[in-house]
């Protein structure tokens, strides 16, 4: 069993040209004997975002706090602190912050996947 605050983890910031503002944890993981999810913590600063990108394997994401959008299936959805996002495999997307607090979001991914 694992219990934590998630930010005791020290997160891995990601700010280039392609995200800007990412600040990463991987919160339970292969580290934690976890064999078939990894769990992550994404928090993304005000104007910030992911890069637009795709890969094999799916993933699900719960929107903790904050409000943003997700592009995905060739559009920008709104997102806030509740929603639920599913994006399959093989799927362009993207993340950015467009509100004024962070935005935190919780993804899992599967263990074959890499967990940063």
């Amino acid at each position: 069993m694992k219990i934590i605050q998630y930010s005791e983890i020290t997160p891995t910031i990601f700010n280039n040209e392609k995200v800007k503002g990412v600040a990463a944890r991987v919160v339970i993981g292969k580290s934690d004997g976890a064999t078939n999810f990894c769990m992550r913590v994404f928090e993304i600063t005000t104007g910030g975002n992911t890069p637009m990108h795709s890969h094999d394997w799916e993933h699900e994401m719960f929107y903790h706090a904050g409000q943003g959008e997700v592009f995905c299936d060739g559009k920008w959805n709104p997102v806030k602190a509740g929603s639920v996002v599913f994006i399959p495999g093989k799927v362009e997307h993207q993340i950015r912050n467009t509100g004024t607090v962070p935005l935190v979001i919780v993804c899992l991914v599967p263990s074959f996947a890499p967990e940063l």
